[in-house]
């Protein structure tokens, strides 16, 4: 029963609200300590999971990095980067990452992109500003409005993109799938299916975003107006 220590640190320690990363290996200790492990025998533990799951380990490694250049005013520099491009909307800013997102998982490269390091410091950051730049001071309805289609964006991008990719694992699994039902399919087969669907994806979301843009102008548009009457009046 001493072993179950390690859950009862996790939950103090979530709580509390301590470094989830902080609070997990401290838990590993404890119940490794509460399982008779010697101390080496822990680090070796570690390590190994380390290697096993460097994919995962070098992820959690990312986001301090995100964090520590977030404080430093990333999503600022992206702002003013996206304000000094005049012809820049909220929905051309992020109908070309659908593009870049959806052409790069079709090559197998889905972490180019994702919500924590690309959306969150960079892609919502340049279309709030792309926003700013054409109406001014958004309310917080829209910031929210558009912070969420910059991460719907990033979703249907990689989702209907690496179904392109020959070797994804969800191609793998419909052809497993399909041959259990008498159905015999090379994953080139598939994967050229989802071409098609790959590009209504795109052009579907596409639409959406485009009109976004004129839900925002219609929006502003009208805001503005009654700005400059009380301003004459």
């Amino acid at each position: 029963m001493l072993t179950l220590l390690g859950i009862v640190v996790v939950i103090i320690g979530f709580v509390l609200r301590f470094n989830p990363l902080m609070v997990v290996v401290i838990a590993g200790i404890v119940t490794g300590l509460a399982g008779a492990l010697p101390i080496d025998k822990i680090l070796i533990i570690f390590g190994e999971a380390f290697v096993k799951n460097r994919y995962l380990s070098l992820f959690i490694l990312t986001l301090p990095v995100i964090g520590l250049l977030e404080r430093n005013g990333l999503k600022e520099q992206a702002q003013k980067l996206i304000g000094s491009v005049k012809i820049a909307t909220t929905g051309r800013v992020l109908i070309l990452y659908l593009f870049i997102r959806e052409a790069a998982a079709a090559m197998a490269l889905t972490a180019l992109g994702g919500h924590a390091q690309m959306v969150r410091p960079l892609i919502a950051p340049m279309a709030e500003g792309a926003a700013e730049n054409k109406y001014g001071k958004l309310s917080a309805k829209t910031h929210e409005e558009i912070k969420s289609f910059s991460a719907s964006v990033d979703n249907v991008g990689v989702f209907f993109g690496e179904d392109i990719f020959v070797a994804f694992g969800g191609v793998l699994l419909m052809k497993g799938f399909f041959e259990q039902n008498g159905l015999i399919l090379e994953p080139l087969d598939i994967a050229l299916w989802g071409i098609p669907t790959a590009i209504l994806a795109f052009l579907i979301h596409s639409v959406r975003l485009i009109l976004l843009d004129r839900k925002l102008d219609a929006e502003y548009n009208v805001s503005l107006k009654d700005v400059e009457e009380c301003e004459k009046s």
